[in-house]
């Protein structure tokens, strides 16, 4: 195949921005998409409640130097200042442009763009479109990418970075319709896979798919991950599926209410309530269920989230998909009565450790979105920020590998490395003595991780997941294929996926293991305060023998001081 200048794996929010304004900043280059599923169908798509920008439509006296506040002190002092300080600048012009590429954003009165306040924001600056933002800023960009000719190669699953020494040559990829094993020769890749938390399975609000590819082929190629122990356990997850409630449903005055009948978060964040950041909301709804506060039900213990208060007209024009999901999934309508949640794994702040520009420690490789760790978001994600986050380092990494990608010479794929790809692949399905099936090795892994790496840690506990996973990858060395076709063979496919898991669950269990304090999202019992002497500093993981070696790089500070967190 000949050579692409740039490659872009992923086609979500991230990667779309970043192959549109590649191809806006040089339109001769040759630009490629790689997709595990059809783009309109990558989980950008389930991004329900909006992105933030300080466009002070609402909130008259709203500025961008508040959202930076915002997103620091909500990053518990974790977040790179400089990044942070790129990220909210940029948001009212990536509102604006997704606005004149056709976004159709919801609109207030006087016909400006709509926003609405989201947890640990100090003003209303979530820009929306009702419930289902993700969805639509999906289609504009990829809208976009057909009409300047970006080449797409949809239902490919990225196997591994082909490299040279120091630098990538490009990616290896199987054809899920064929089973063919494909050479991609570029001059640069952008790895835009999105994040890792379905590998808490059932207890994720992830679609199957987000099984950190990109971050698990970056690790085994030798680049460097970062803060991968910060996983966010959104507040609100359906009962029974963990499927996700935005938290536009509480932005929207929702209450959050025990089996006693209080709305106890004033019993935790007395000034936001069910507006406070989402690692307090998760902690203060499983401390609840503890200490017997939940409500009962064979499906697990929950909370209610009540919206009966707003009226049928706010629930059906804002928060449709949430009421349509609510009937499919749990046979309630929030229009009548209290919808059964649960905190649930949503999101990975850890992540490929890039700089500002998209750049990872390896020439010719870039990382935006999800799957990267600029970092944004330090120890926890405002809400808002995500979609936020994926679209200014999308557009940034993109016109960075456009501007960079005539410094590398194409190299050749040869025909060997594809045959060996080939026969590893192959080795899954030969009979053996002893073997191990998918199914039984990913329930395990989904187990430890919400027992033992959940949203309450404890040496023992970690311990425990990390003897876990460790003995998980030595069954997962006896797996079996079964299925053992070409076409479509989505028995393979999720194997790799669980071999992607695998790796990164090591990692984030290590990483909860070693930082010994309580930040954001990571909350050690036997740890409970914040250790700014000891660990205010990122931890990034590097793969040795095919373990997880733990390092650790400063924070870039900024204007603002480190200081007690509170709401």
């Amino acid at each position: 195949m000949k050579p692409f200048d740039i490659v872009v794996v992923g086609g979500g929010g991230s990667g779309l921005y970043a192959a549109m304004e590649a191809m806006k900043t040089n339109p001769s280059l040759n630009i490629a998409v790689l997709s595990k599923v059809y783009p309109n169908r990558s989980h950008t798509s389930a991004a329900q409640g909006g992105a933030n920008a300080a466009l002070a439509n609402k909130a008259k006296d709203d500025t961008v130097e508040m959202h930076i506040f915002d997103t620091i002190k909500g990053s518990d002092y974790l977040a790179d200042q400089d990044a942070v300080e790129v990220l909210c600048s940029e948001a009212p012009k990536i509102i604006r442009e997704l606005d004149n590429i056709g976004t159709p954003w919801s609109r207030m009165g006087d016909k400006t763009i709509a926003q609405r306040p989201f947890g640990g924001a100090g003003r209303p600056r979530c820009c929306y479109c009702a419930d289902k933002t993700g969805h639509t800023i999906l289609q504009s960009l990829y809208e976009q990418c057909l009409r300047k000719g970006v080449f797409f190669f949809n239902e490919y699953f990225v196997l591994n970075l082909a490299t040279s020494g120091s630098k990538s040559k490009g990616l290896i990829a199987m054809n899920v319709l064929t089973g063919k094993i494909e050479a991609f020769p570029a001059r640069t890749v952008i790895l835009a896979t999105g994040g890792y938390a379905k590998m808490y399975w059932n207890r994720s609000s992830n679609a199957a798919g987000n099984t950190g590819d990109g971050q698990a082929i970056a690790y085994r190629a030798g680049i460097p991950l970062k803060d991968m122990e910060f996983v966010q356990f959104h507040p609100t997850g359906l009962r029974k599926s963990g499927l996700l409630v935005t938290e536009g449903a509480r932005g929207e005055g929702g209450y959050l209410v025990n089996s006693q009948g209080e709305r106890f978060m004033s019993s935790y964040a007395p000034e936001k309530m069910e507006l406070g950041p989402r690692d307090l909301v998760a902690r203060s709804m499983e401390t609840e269920i503890l200490e017997g506060r939940g409500f009962e039900s064979p499906a697990g213990q929950y909370i209610h989230l009540d919206l009966t208060h707003l009226g049928t007209d706010l629930i059906k024009s804002r928060l449709p998909q949430i009421r349509e999901m609510s009937m499919y999934f749990e046979g309630v309508d929030p229009i009548d009565e209290p919808i059964p949640v649960r905190p649930t794994a949503h999101y990975s702040m850890g992540g490929i450790d890039t700089d500002i520009s998209g750049r990872t420690a390896m020439d010719g490789v870039y990382a935006a979105g999800e799957a990267a760790c600029v970092s944004v978001h330090g120890a926890n994600r405002l809400g808002g920020n995500s979609l936020l986050d994926i679209l200014v380092f999308g557009r940034i990494t993109g016109r960075t590998a456009a501007e960079e990608a005539k410094r590398f010479e194409p190299a050749e794929i040869s025909a060997l490395e594809l045959k060996a790809k080939e026969e590893e692949l192959r080795d899954f399905m030969k009979p053996s003595g002893h073997y191990e099936r998918y199914g039984a090795l990913r329930e395990e892994l989904g187990r430890t991780l919400a027992a033992n790496v959940g949203i309450f840690r404890e040496a023992s506990k970690l311990q425990k997941g990390i003897a876990d996973i460790s003995q998980l990858k030595e069954r997962f060395k006896h797996i079996r294929v079964f299925d053992t076709s070409e076409v479509f063979n989505t028995n393979l496919i999720q194997v790799l996926e669980l071999k992607n898991m695998l790796d990164l669950a090591e990692t984030v269990a290590l990483g909860a293991y070693t930082r010994e304090e309580s930040r954001g999202s990571h909350t050690r019992t036997d740890f409970p305060e914040r250790d700014d002497e000891k660990w205010h500093k990122h931890t990034t993981y590097t793969s040795v023998n095919g373990r997880p070696e733990v390092g650790d790089k400063p924070v870039t500070m900024g204007k603002h001081e480190l200081q007690e967190r509170t709401y």
